[in-house]
């Protein structure tokens, strides 16, 4: 595959190569010579997206912005590391999450909490801390010059309340992090993709995020990006379908009894039960052992995310 897939408009992803290809994006805007990443993905990645950017004919002087979408360390874990060696570059993070990029304990000690110690160094390495003159912090409404383009920042809580969704105002086009979902080509039907919503821990709310999804669309974007993974068109469609499985997931939660682990096994059963009806609705491109063995971490973790929304939901 690519190391850079070019959609063109100065926009480009990188595959980072997190876990498997084709799952965490570091997406690209370059501007004449200025360039913005948009996520970027865990430390193991870094040398891969360096690499690409070298490539590419980007020289480290030329970043401009690390655009955070949210904190979660598969959008953020190697925000520490390339700040090191892009010199010029700042770091543009929701105000709720500046503090957690300046000193990253509290951050990894939560993502322990989600995926156990020793998954996490694995994947994601020591997060290094970025220093605080680095850091600004955005909010709904600040606007970032990347040299003749203007991006716009959204605050889209629902997946997450330190999320925020990049718009370059040259093409009208939106970094969409996790709010709009995740789509894998692999589950592209002939040139039909799809999404999920992402319900993950901690901090998911389906009230927010029907409201952040109905944002982006009212924008009319003709494209939207997400990290997992690249580039979406048909935005109303997609955004209807999000709607749909928002309530989808939100009723399966709601549908289950008990709790701990008896709960979360009921949960991710019913889960993979819903997704089973969406593939055959959609057609989607990847039936069987394959598309379980792709959704299965996905499964799993938005089973926690809805298993702590029960919780305190009802709290």
């Amino acid at each position: 595959m690519e190391s850079i897939i070019n959609y063109g408009d100065g926009i480009a992803a990188i595959d980072s190569g997190f876990i498997r290809p084709r799952l965490a994006a570091v997406h690209c805007i370059i501007e004449e010579d200025h360039v913005a990443l948009v996520d970027t993905a865990t430390n193991p990645s870094s040398i891969k997206v360096l690499a690409a950017l070298a490539a590419h004919g980007v020289r480290p002087t030329q970043v401009d912005w690390i655009l955070l979408t949210h904190i979660h360390l598969d959008h953020a874990g190697a925000a520490g590391v390339l700040a090191r060696v892009l010199p010029n570059a700042r770091v543009a993070v929701h105000q709720r999450g500046a503090r957690h990029m300046a000193d990253p304990s509290r951050l990894m000690a939560g993502t322990v909490s989600v995926y156990g110690e020793e998954l996490v160094r694995e994947r994601y390495g020591e997060i290094l801390p970025i220093p605080p003159e680095r850091i600004t912090e955005v909010k709904e409404g600040s606007l970032l010059k990347l040299g003749a383009r203007t991006i716009r920042v959204l605050d889209t809580p629902g997946h997450a309340r330190h999320h925020v969704c990049y718009v370059d105002e040259t093409t009208g086009h939106i970094f969409t992090g996790d709010t709009f979902g995740l789509s894998y080509r692999e589950l592209d039907n002939a040139g039909r993709a799809f999404v999920l919503p992402v319900t993950t821990p901690t901090q998911f709310e389906p009230d927010a995020l029907h409201e952040s999804v109905a944002r982006i669309a009212a924008l009319k974007p003709e494209a939207v990006y997400v990290t997992h993974f690249g580039q979406l068109r048909d935005i109303p469609r997609l955004a209807s379908d999000l709607h749909r499985l928002i309530d989808s997931f939100v009723a399966t939660a709601r549908s289950v009894s008990g709790n701990g682990q008896r709960r979360n096994e009921q949960l991710r059963v019913a889960l993979s039960e819903l997704l089973e009806e969406e593939a055959s609705r959609q057609n989607w491109g990847l039936r069987g052992a394959a598309l379980w063995k792709l959704l299965a971490a996905d499964i799993e973790l938005n089973a926690q995310g809805l298993a702590d929304w029960i919780d305190n939901h009802n709290s």
